[in-house]
Formats: C-alpha cells, sequence, structure tokens
C-alpha cells in the first residue's frame, strides 16, 4: 500500500483500497483529507483496471466529522460525495471503529458498508450547535426515516447492529468474525461482475440521491455555512475542543 499524506492506498486483483490515515485527529474531513481523498477517486475512477474501490481507515475511528480547527468548504465536501454516488466503479465502506457526524455521510455515499461488532456511530452535529447538512443528501434517500429522525436529534451513539437495522451501513458483523471475512464474497461479486454491468446497476440504483444532490445541495451548503459561523456553533466546538458542557447544557 502506497503512501500519501492523508490517504493511504493500494490495489489488488481489481480492487482499489483507500485507507484514511490521520489517526492523531481522529481522520476527520480537514480540507485538505477532503482535497486528496477526491483526488484518489478521480484517479480510480479513470484507471480501466479497477473494478471497485474498498474506504477503509488507520487507527480506532473511520472518520470522525469535520475537522474543527480546519474545516472543508461545504461545496468541497458536496463534491467529494457526490463523486462517491455518482462514480461507475462501486465504493464499498470498511468500517473497525467509530464513525460520528460528517463520517456517516461517507457511509451514506457508499455503495456498500459493512462494519464489525465494534464500530459505533453517532450524529454528533446537534451536540456543537450545527446539523446535519450536507450529508443529509446521500443520508435522507438510504436511511429508515423515523430512526434518522431520533438520531439525528439526540446525537445519542448506537452500535453496528442498529445500523444494519436502519439502512446506514448494508451489513454488521457478528463478534466473532472479523470485517474482512464478511467483505469477502462482497469483493469477490464485484470482481466477477463486468465493468459495463457494473457501472449501469449504480445508475439504477443511485437515481433518488442523485436526485437528492441536483435539488439540495445549494440549500444544504449554504445552512451548513451559516450554522458553522454562527455563536452556537463556535460556542460548541470551543466548548468540544476545551473538552466541556457547551451553555445550553441543562
Amino acid at each position: 500500500m502506497a503512501a500519501g499524506n492523508l490517504v493511504h492506498w493500494g490495489h489488488a486483483r481489481g480492487v482499489t483500497t483507500l485507507a484514511l490515515d490521520a489517526p492523531a485527529r481522529r481522520n476527520a474531513l480537514s480540507s485538505a483529507l477532503v482535497g486528496e481523498l477526491t483526488e484518489r477517486l478521480r484517479r480510480a475512477e479513470k484507471d480501466g483496471d479497477v473494478r471497485a474501490v474498498v474506504l477503509t481507515h488507520r487507527g480506532g475511528t473511520f472518520c470522525a466529522g469535520a475537522d474543527l480547527r480546519d474545516p472543508p468548504d461545504p461545496d468541497a465536501l458536496v463534491g467529494l460525495l457526490r463523486r462517491i454516488v455518482a462514480s461507475d466503479k462501486p465504493v464499498v465502506a470498511r468500517v473497525d471503529g467509530q464513525v460520528r457526524a460528517g463520517g456517516l455521510g461517507l457511509l451514506g455515499a457508499c455503495d456498500i458498508a459493512v462494519a464489525s461488532a465494534r464500530s459505533s456511530f453517532a450524529f454528533t452535529e446537534v451536540r456543537i450547535g450545527v446539523a446535519p447538512a450536507v450529508i443529509s443528501l446521500p443520508l435522507l434517500p438510504r436511511v429508515d426515516p423515523r430512526a434518522v429522525a431520533r438520531y439525528y436529534l439526540t446525537g445519542e451513539r448506537f452500535d453496528a447492529a442498529e445500523a444494519a437495522r436502519i439502512g446506514l451501513v448494508t451489513a454488521a458483523t457478528p463478534p466473532e468474525e472479523e470485517v474482512d471475512t464478511a467483505l469477502e464474497p462482497v469483493l469477490d461479486g464485484l470482481r466477477r461482475a463486468s465493468p459495463q454491468a457494473l457501472a449501469e446497476t449504480k445508475r439504477l440504483l443511485t437515481v433518488k440521491v442523485l436526485e437528492a444532490f441536483d435539488r439540495d445541495a445549494e440549500p444544504l451548503t449554504a445552512l451548513s455555512a451559516r450554522l458553522f459561523a454562527s455563536d452556537a456553533a463556535r460556542e460548541g466546538m470551543t466548548a468540544f475542543l476545551e473538552r466541556r458542557d457547551p451553555a445550553w447544557v441543562l
């Protein structure tokens, strides 16, 4: 596996693996990481030897959401999520750790997501004074509406089995099974499929998600920018970095 600054990549038997590699920052979505991951995905799309992409991570966190010290431009994040959804190549998430906030948007954009029993999930945006705006573009068309309402509004943490039940991930492994074991039949199936068939099947599957991007990307990007610039968000992010409760906690 070759090294970039923030994304490691490798290729074997038609599958390119992209591993987020900023464990000191819990693989948070900084402007630099979003840019590098977008470029790696672009290269994979253009490579005729790539049948599918596996998106994974190094360290105990898949992705902690936006990097509060260097948050990505909302338009850049929309571009990354759309690239995953619209790619002709299936993108498979391999999760073996924590996923928070914007990291769940990456899962929503992927075609298939497999998580280990060690994984945990939370939409933590409301706890720092913002909303899961941009990441709703791939998530709302795919995740159970009642469940997403609960977890969006409360910021509660939930496990991999619940993530599978509500449609956030495709499958959760039992405690005794490693995530790579569960991925083997998925990757074998993708290797056996023709590139043309995969591309056309993805188009069938992503129509509703891409409609959400076309309809809602602009207002949700504006909402995200407005909320992150608000006094409430400044208090929430400062409290998070100072490891204290924000002022509104009762």
